[in-house]
């Protein structure tokens, strides 16, 4: 999907740059409800604020090793998922970074089945 027709990008591009609160919901080493692979890092959503799916805007967490409930941080970055609108945050401790190919490298356990773009600012 290009990001210029991608209702889930310009929700996610808003929020590139800024600190936000995510709720945890599939922390480190629980498993996918419907598809049993295993969350390698924290993921979450930011509440009340509803993707173009229904569900709320999906975020990982690559701040912590450890499973955690909720996390505060910046968006990095964004993978911007090319043939479904159903874009994902990445957020991290403030100060801190990481690459493009160490961001895939934590995200490929479920980003692995969706061609996608990491887009920053």
């Amino acid at each position: 999907m290009d990001k210029d027709k991608s209702i889930s990008f310009e929700l996610a591009r808003q929020f590139l740059g800024k600190e936000v609160d995510i709720v945890i919901d599939r922390p480190i080493g629980g498993k996918h409800p419907k598809y049993g692979f295993v969350y390698e890092v924290n993921y979450g959503y930011l509440p009340g604020v509803r993707a173009p799916d229904g569900e709320e805007l999906g975020a990982y967490y690559l701040g912590s090793d450890q499973p955690l409930n909720k996390a505060n941080g910046v968006v990095i970055a964004i993978i911007h998922r090319t043939e479904d609108d159903d874009d994902k945050l990445v957020v991290m401790p403030k100060g801190a970074d990481l690459t493009n190919g160490e961001i895939e490298k934590k995200t490929n356990f479920q980003e692995k089945w969706f061609r996608h773009v990491i887009i920053r600012k």
